[in-house]
């Protein structure tokens, strides 16, 4: 059955093409999927699956009930854009100016809709249930999943499985790890009062560029002196702005950063040195100050049954040389709130081609990827359900 499947969706491989360019087009930023959403809405329908649109704000669930009873799988892509200008010379170049699909979502939600039209025909062979989750803002905390979770799209849901193309990966190779495989991520900012006054006396100042510079100096320190060294932790300065002249002292400072963890514990302690350090300072400068702290999406953590289960399923198929033990990484990613709820497992699709053009890294303004590399997506989505309903 699985290679009936497979060949099904390779008949398919230039509509999965088709969806992805349009896709790619016609992009749409974080919590603005709107377009996006109507149209994943309409293919779904056109395969005769029932869809909800809608879902805790953009997200669209779709929900193909099989012929016979039994579980309840959730396959998930994602199909929000960022705010990148299209730089490649390309027929599907992003007509959106300043907006591209930079990161593979429009590929992610491609693959799914061929995995969707696939499955549509043999509902009757299916033993349970497959419920679509296509989510919106992924790119942007507090993300697209917290809230399509809180609007129930995980209801008798037994297991989730998602996917991610990844071009620092060869086409044909597929990334899987047990436990930890993508940071949790916080931000924070810090405005700092001081009192302004003129260069020249300093004496009669409060300033703020010197206390932010103490802070963010104190920061650095968190992880190479508070944390344990066996745990990984990242503490990032991204912006400090202040001033206005050279000659005049600056009244306000403002800092922001990003955390980067995979223990709670380690994410907690590094919030409370934070908020320790920038009161601390701020109170020996005599300085005043707001803080800003948000706690982003969890850590990533694949469980060790699903993960050794999705192993042996990609093994079948592609080979056990197709598999390898992807490194940890500090970026984020939201689908860790599916597996804080329900099993499941998340895995990297080599989509890295011998063309040049398939080389650049996510979130570059010349990504692009081999789009060959939406029929292995699909296939081991299809395999999973093939596990799990026939």
């Amino acid at each position: 059955m699985p290679k009936e499947l497979h060949e099904q969706l390779e008949n398919g491989y230039l509509q999965l093409v088709e969806w992805r360019r349009h896709l790619h087009r016609h992009p749409e930023l974080s919590y603005q999927e709107t377009n996006t959403a109507f149209f994943i809405g309409e293919q779904l329908r056109s395969f005769g699956i029932d869809v909800k649109t809608g879902v805790g704000g953009n997200g669209v669930l779709g929900f193909l009930r099989g012929g016979r009873e039994g579980k309840t799988i959730a396959l998930r892509a994602d199909f929000d854009a960022l705010p990148i200008a299209d730089e490649k010379q390309v027929p599907y170049k992003s007509t959106v100016d300043g907006v591209m699909h930079a990161c593979g979502h429009d590929g992610h939600t491609s693959a799914l809709l061929g995995v969707a039209r696939v499955l549509s025909q043999v509902r009757d062979r299916l033993k349970g249930n497959v419920v679509f989750l296509f989510q919106h803002a992924e790119e942007k905390p507090p993300g697209g999943a917290k809230f399509m979770i809180e609007a129930g799209c995980l209801d008798n849901v037994d297991a989730v499985f998602g996917a991610h193309l990844a071009t620092d990966i060869p086409l044909g190779k597929i990334g899987l790890r047990e436990g930890a495989i993508m940071a949790a991520v916080d931000a924070f900012s810090v405005t700092i009062h001081g009192k302004g006054g003129h260069g020249a006396k300093p004496h009669e100042t409060i300033d703020a560029v010197v206390v932010g510079s103490q802070i963010v100096n104190h920061l650095q320190q968190i992880v190479s002196r508070r944390v344990n060294p066996l745990q990984s932790a990242v503490v990032t300065i991204g912006v400090f702005q202040a001033g206005t002249a050279f000659n005049i002292i600056a009244e306000k400072a403002r800092i922001e950063g990003t955390v980067r963890t995979f223990d709670k514990v380690v994410r907690r302690q590094i919030e409370e040195e934070i908020r320790a350090i920038v009161h601390g300072v701020c109170a020996a400068s005599r300085a005043g100050y707001d803080i800003e702290y948000l706690n982003g999406y969890p850590a990533l953590i694949n469980p060790k049954k699903e993960t050794e289960l999705l192993r042996n399923i990609i093994a079948e198929s592609f080979g056990s040389d197709a598999l390898f033990e992807v490194e940890p990484a500090m970026i984020a990613e939201d689908f860790a709130y599916y597996l804080e709820r329900k099993p499941g497992a998340f895995f990297q699709v080599g989509a890295r081609g011998e063309n040049e053009n398939t080389h650049y890294p996510h979130h570059h303004p010349r990504f692009d990827f081999d789009e060959r590399a939406l029929l292995v997506s699909g296939k081991i989505f299809l395999d999973i359900v093939s596990h799990y309903l026939l």
